[in-house]
């Protein structure tokens, strides 16, 4: 596909408010704030593990010549990797700090360059998504279920899609009442200090705990194996999970549905049995 000119953001003082507005309510989980420590951890093997999750779900070697379209793009991690596997990015995501990871990357490895562009907005908003064109990869890997309106950013995704482009997506499994108990725990932690360090408190030693104890009877090294999935930090990820609001959950067959009915052909899927994230790749038919 050709390249189209970047529109002009979303963004605007009324969006920004409303942001700060969520956070000081208790509705919204900060990931920029924990995305900017996860940069400090950030090093050339989490970059190239990046570059190879994308190769395998996209069953790739190369984004070379691809538009790529990064919804929602939190740390930049994957908008750096499709960047130098040779797609031309766009990046964008509602939280200001998640923006400014993003210019920190491209600004650390490919600065000046204009086949990178990153802006503010929302995947909620169908006029701003619309308007940056069609892509031939979108992805949004772990970021609509924390929208607050999962079906409509779904829906917004799918119209970026270019014709025999690829949409690419990770959504929280449903696990009934362990799903409804971890929205009250992400609720307590995002409720002000207290409730922070109140979860904290509870399940990071937890987290700790049964990780290493996995570790010796499996006898693998689970901290480390972290990083060489996807290229991620196990501590960010777990501050993440703990506090990650909005919070929505599907069942593989209904993300199945959802976009069979739209046009598309499931081209990839990779399912888990617990907590976190099935993963989607989806092509027009």
């Amino acid at each position: 596909m050709t390249d189209s000119p970047s529109p002009p953001p979303s963004d605007s003082s009324a969006t920004t408010a409303g942001f700060q507005q969520q956070v000081r309510s208790g509705d919204r989980f900060e990931f920029g704030r924990n995305w900017q420590a996860f940069l400090t951890t950030l090093d050339d093997e989490r970059i190239a593990r990046a570059e190879q999750s994308l190769r395998d779900m996209l069953r790739v070697e190369s984004l070379e010549s691809r538009r790529f379209l990064d919804i929602g793009s939190g740390s930049g991690l994957f908008s750096l990797a499709a960047r130098r596997l040779g797609a031309t990015v766009h990046s964008f995501d509602f939280d200001p700090q998640s923006v400014a990871c993003a210019e920190e990357l491209r600004n650390r490895y490919f600065a000046g360059d204009d086949r990178w562009t990153i802006e503010r907005g929302s995947v909620l908003d169908a006029r701003y998504v619309e308007s940056l064109g069609p892509f031939d990869i979108v992805y949004s890997w772990g970021v609509l279920h924390h929208t607050g309106d999962m079906w409509l950013a779904l829906e917004n995704a799918a119209k970026a899609v270019g014709d025999a482009g690829q949409l690419f997506i990770a959504i929280y499994n449903q696990q009934g009442y362990k799903s409804r108990w971890w929205l009250r725990v992400k609720q307590i932690y995002c409720s002000g200090l207290a409730g922070r360090a109140l979860i904290c408190a509870l399940f990071v030693p937890y987290f700790w705990a049964t990780t290493a104890a996995a570790s010796v009877v499996l006898r693998r090294n689970l901290f480390a194996e972290r990083k060489k999935d996807r290229g991620m930090s196990i501590w960010h990820d777990w501050i993440d999970w703990l506090g990650g609001l909005p919070f929505e959950v599907a069942r593989p067959e209904e993300i199945f549905d959802f976009y069979r009915d739209r046009g598309f052909e499931l081209q990839s899927l990779k399912t888990t049995n617990g907590l976190g994230n099935n993963e989607f790749v989806f092509g027009r038919r």
